[in-house]
């Protein structure tokens, strides 16, 4: 089977054109790499790289707990997706502005008692890239799940980042791991120990690299973090904004089901109610303003607009530049 690779043609000579490492090998092939698992964007003077982390195979029961099982299976259907689980993309972003690199959130990583071995491939597709771990200079955390920061748990992977390196995450996300409530999510039985877990481990190695923010942050040049709440009392979305052009990096905002029904409870959510305002009040804005959208969970690359399709909300895919 032949390679894939995307080359945008908006900055198609990645090779030459495009600093995300500062090196001449963005743009080759990795030895393993039969499907497509990055794809470049380019916002104004901000240079994105969306990447592919794998998929995470879940129950469809998590898209909409709250929904009646038949309306959920009649949209699964109309979908063309199976009925029990199927599985949901794991996208991350590395961003280049000004003299920043931003890797914003960090995957799965490779916790071998989780089974989970199409996912937690951050690290891999990046060398594959060619893109040294050592340039970045922030990250962004959209919040805490192990699915957003598993990567910076993969053995060797702190040894590989630079000592002075930022970790922004909003400081209501952080006092709420330290005793987190799961009293109204609706997870498989084992992820809140794994979640809380994971959410422990990591704030005894990186701690000193946080730097926390309450409701906004500006993290590089037209890179703004912003907090919503809803999904996790501190989770955030990431807006990149230059020269007339913006995209929205909306974290666990947005589901694939969201569209069509924003008012279903997805079973991460530690406070529902609050995550489907949040999700409609973000979806309004995107639809108004028709600025980009890129989500964890939405199908890789996970590059699309928003639009209003009567009480409901339409998600418009972009069509692939090569």
């Amino acid at each position: 089977m032949p390679q894939t690779e995307t080359k945008p043609r908006s900055i198609a000579n990645q090779e030459t054109n495009m600093s995300l490492d500062n090196n001449s090998q963005l743009g080759r092939r990795g030895p393993d790499e039969l499907v497509p698992s990055r794809y470049a964007v380019r916002v104004g003077e901000i240079d994105v790289l969306v990447v592919s982390d794998g998929v995470l195979p879940l129950p469809t029961e998590m898209l909409g707990h709250n929904a009646d099982p038949a309306v959920r299976a009649a949209w699964l259907g109309e979908m063309f997706l199976p009925a029990d689980a199927f599985d949901w993309s794991l996208n991350v972003a590395l961003v280049r502005s000004g003299d920043r690199t931003i890797l914003i959130d960090a995957g799965l990583g490779l916790d071998p008692n989780l089974n989970l071995p199409r996912a937690g491939q951050l690290v891999r597709r990046l060398d594959s890239a060619g893109i040294d771990l050592g340039s970045v200079t922030d990250i962004v955390l959209t919040h805490l799940h192990m699915d957003h920061i598993g990567g910076l748990l993969v053995e060797g992977v702190k040894d590989r980042l630079r000592p002075d390196l930022q970790i922004h995450v909003a400081a209501t996300e952080v006092t709420f791991w330290e005793a987190p409530d799961f009293t109204h999510v609706h997870m498989p039985q084992g992820f809140p120990d794994a979640l809380k877990a994971t959410a422990k481990r990591f704030m005894a190695e990186y701690r000193s690299h946080l730097r926390q923010f309450d409701e906004q942050h500006e993290v590089a040049p037209g890179v703004v973090v912003q907090r919503t709440g809803g999904h996790t009392p501190g989770h955030s979305v990431v807006r990149l904004a230059s020269g007339g052009d913006r995209l929205t990096f909306a974290g666990d905002a947005v589901f694939a089901v969201g569209f069509d029904h924003p008012d279903w409870f997805n079973g991460f959510e530690h406070d529902p109610e609050e995550a489907a305002r949040v999700r409609v009040r973000l979806l309004t804005e995107l639809a108004r303003t028709g600025e980009q959208l890129v989500a964890t969970h939405l199908p890789f690359p996970s590059v699309g607009r928003v639009a209003i399709d009567g009480d409901a909300f339409r998600w418009v895919p972009i069509f692939w530049d090569y």
